[in-house]
């Protein structure tokens, strides 16, 4: 029976036959090198990038699906995975030279039915951060990583840039030596050929892939729990200052956090835009004083931060179906009598 021959995919990390098929890595560049004073231009590639700095910083702008354009800063001990044929391009500034270790890597599916090591599809069934993460895809990603991304990644290398001086015949030496010396040297591989890149390159990649995954769940739960904060401090602010004329920019300058930013994660966790929300504390703040308090209806507004009194009325009408005259007088009341200013 003649061997299956590889099937074409994408470079995508997000494909879906990484999941339904026994799928296996293959790469394609690598390098280690020092840029200064540089600035690429745009461009993509039909291949998943990461790109680890060792030293120094960067800028990294990727061009998003919808269009917009959307940069992030890169330091020491951080790396970005970049999903295949997304636009992007690297700058580096004059005296702040940045060195960087980067990968280039791709997938075609395997052509052995007795594999050594699990497929990537065999993997997200076992690991279930693999699974989650290869679910959600991300034009790019950004991480911190503490350096158990970067010792699998300069092992990787080092297996890669070995095997090809073998391959080249330019070395006898077994696998795995090249002296530390020269791992730091500026080293290049670009449209690397080899079908079979070997078990070690590939059991590198599965330890790779588990880590990225793990340190994006992570991320997740962290930001996650961020994000409850911001929310929960929103709230605070809000039931302290409702009696202030506050409006969304006032909300979000307090918690330290762009209006537009925080009128997306308050939605997702209360259901509602902050906006609704601040007007639902005011109204049952002025329910409250028109049933328990003798203050009249025409000085309600002020205790409840709506300045203009029409308003408060049309508020009150729409969130309660009446009046505060006849809210007020449908009420069995408990007064307390505040009060008058001398």
């Amino acid at each position: 029976m003649e061997q299956e021959q590889d099937v074409p995919m994408t470079g995508s990390l997000f494909q879906e036959q990484l999941r339904s098929k026994n799928c296996e890595p293959r790469f394609y560049a690598y390098y280690y090198k020092q840029w200064n004073n540089y600035r690429m231009n745009y461009h993509d590639h039909d291949s998943t990038e990461i790109m680890y700095i060792i030293s120094g910083m960067c800028r990294v702008d990727v061009q998003m699906p919808d269009g917009s354009e959307e940069q992030t800063l890169l330091k020491k001990g951080q790396f970005i995975l970049i999903d295949a044929s997304v636009p992007h391009r690297l700058l580096v500034e004059d005296g702040a030279a940045c060195r960087m270790l980067n990968v280039e890597f791709g997938f075609a599916v395997s052509t052995s039915s007795a594999s050594v090591q699990p497929s990537i599809r065999q993997l997200a069934l076992e690991e279930e951060e693999v699974q989650q993460f290869l679910q959600h895809a991300c034009a790019y990603l950004v991480l911190p990583d503490p350096e158990e991304v970067y010792y699998i990644m300069k092992s990787l290398v080092l297996e890669l840039d070995q095997r090809g001086l073998l391959e080249q015949g330019r070395s006898f030496q077994p696998i795995g030596v090249i002296s530390q010396e020269e791992r730091w040297e500026h080293r290049e591989a670009r449209n690397l050929k080899a079908l079979d890149q070997g078990i070690l390159v590939r059991t590198l990649f599965i330890q790779l892939l588990i880590r990225v995954a793990r340190l994006r769940g992570e991320m997740s739960r962290s930001a996650s729990d961020q994000t409850e904060l911001y929310v929960k401090r929103t709230v605070e602010f809000m039931h302290q200052n409702m009696d202030r004329s506050i409006q969304m920019k006032d909300i979000a300058a307090a918690v330290n956090l762009h209006p537009g930013y925080l009128h997306r994660i308050f939605r997702q966790h209360t259901q509602r835009t902050p906006t609704d929300y601040l007007t639902m504390l005011r109204m049952e703040k002025a329910k409250m004083l028109l049933q328990q308090t003798d203050i009249p209806i025409s000085e309600i507004s002020d205790y409840v931060g709506v300045g203009s009194r029409q308003y408060f009325h049309m508020l009150f009408k729409k969130y309660t179906s009446l009046t505060p005259v006849a809210f007020r007088s449908s009420k069995d009341r408990h007064v307390s009598h505040y009060p008058m200013e001398e």
